[in-house]
């Protein structure tokens, strides 16, 4: 036999066996995976600043206001930045300003060259804030009443200089609904959270952007956002940098306390999604090409299979029994993360065409990337050299 034939002759076999690795894992994370609201509460409370940047945020701005002014927590700040709005976001700031003497707004400075927009603002609130911790939000963020204090419980239990948390994403629209929960479904079904609080690798952390609470001292040691000035997923690079100089982080389940509704519209989706993805794997080619692959491969294959046997074609590679069982160990775990993340049960269903899409916008954020396409907030992206290994 050629090994050919025996990479084809045990093709399924290693596709259902990557099926039980993602199974298993994200069995493991039903444990592991602890809700925010559920640590017991802090002896201490240290002053907290929770900074938003906005850019043309009057859609969002008002409703964020109205749930982070509701907080319970005692020792609190709240700092917006209008990042040089053109609609009536500072306007909107200010009139909650004056009835809240702990909410304050700052006008934010022009651009400098070689920073992008976000980070820029986040810079500049933290410079302008005074607490202990700084809690960073974005404009489309909602919370809780207790959302803060559960946080600022589940940090200091933890001893943590990072929390990040994974919050209830609002999908309304289709194109939300079938694309938007596939990168917290990857991220879910990989990311063996167990494991990464223990071992606290750079490459096994994931933080999300819509709610990051640091250690102040921590922030100002990896050099804040001016250290990422550049990066088009702020995020998952601070949280890298967090762990390479020897701080703790850690991504909880934010989902009871925090709720986010990233985008409104298909184009949205698609916009968001072109800037994060091929950003996400540090413009590395040959492993951003090779996992979308892969999952296609994985989650559209058994499907061929099927319909090929049910018109008797009957490909020997994939015997019908095997087939059957990765489609429903397919249907399985999308039902299962999502049922885990708040996401509406019926939308595993759909989970072919979710990877089918996501795989498309995959191609299209590297056309865009390698192009110097990119943009963000009506911004052009710095072009970013690529990788091939």
């Amino acid at each position: 036999m050629t090994i050919w034939q025996f990479l084809i002759s045990t093709h399924a076999d290693g596709l259902l066996g990557y099926l039980a690795v993602i199974l298993t894992i994200s069995v493991l994370n039903l444990f592991w995976f602890r809700r925010i609201d559920r640590y017991p509460p802090a002896g201490k409370k240290p002053f907290v600043s929770v900074l938003i940047p906005a850019r043309n945020e009057e859609k969002n701005i008002a409703a964020c206001l109205e749930a982070v002014l509701q907080q319970d927590y005692p020792n609190i700040e709240f700092w917006v930045l209008d990042d040089q709005s053109s609609d009536r976001t500072a306007e909107i700031v200010k009139e909650y300003s004056r009835k809240d003497h702990r909410l304050g707004l700052i006008e934010g400075k022009p651009l400098p060259a070689g920073w992008l927009g976000k980070h820029w603002a986040c810079s500049q609130l933290a410079e302008h804030s005074k607490g202990e911790y700084l809690l960073f939000l974005d404009a489309d963020t909602r919370l809780q009443p207790h959302a803060v204090s559960h946080a600022m419980n589940a940090l200091l239990h933890e001893r943590l200089d990072l929390l990040s948390v994974v919050p209830k994403e609002i999908v309304v629209s289709w194109g939300e609904r079938l694309i938007q929960p596939f990168f917290l479904w990857a991220v879910y079904t990989v990311l063996p959270l167990g494991i990464a609080r223990k071992v606290q690798l750079d490459w096994l952390t994931f933080s999300i952007g819509q709610f990051m609470l640091f250690d102040r001292k921590a922030y100002i040691e990896i050099g804040g956002h001016a250290a990422v000035r550049s990066d088009a997923v702020d995020d998952l690079a601070l949280g890298r940098r967090i762990v390479r100089h020897g701080f703790r982080w850690w991504l909880a389940d934010g989902t009871t306390q925090v709720e986010c509704r990233m985008y409104h519209s298909l184009r949205q989706v698609i916009e968001g999604f072109s800037k994060n993805y091929f950003a996400a794997f540090r413009y590395n080619l040959l492993i951003y090409g090779f996992v979308f692959t892969w999952l296609f491969v994985v989650f559209w294959e058994p499907l061929i299979a099927l319909l090929l046997h049910s018109i008797g074609l009957r490909p020997e590679y994939f015997p019908l029994e095997k087939a059957i069982l990765a489609t429903a160990l397919s249907l399985f775990i999308w039902g299962l993360v999502y049922a885990r993340l708040k996401f509406p049960l019926y939308l595993a269903l759909f989970y072919p065409l979710t990877v089918l899409l996501n795989s498309l916008i995959a191609v299209r954020s590297f056309y865009l990337t390698l192009s110097g396409k990119s943009t963000w907030k009506d911004r052009q992206l710095e072009k970013p050299k690529i990788r091939f290994f």
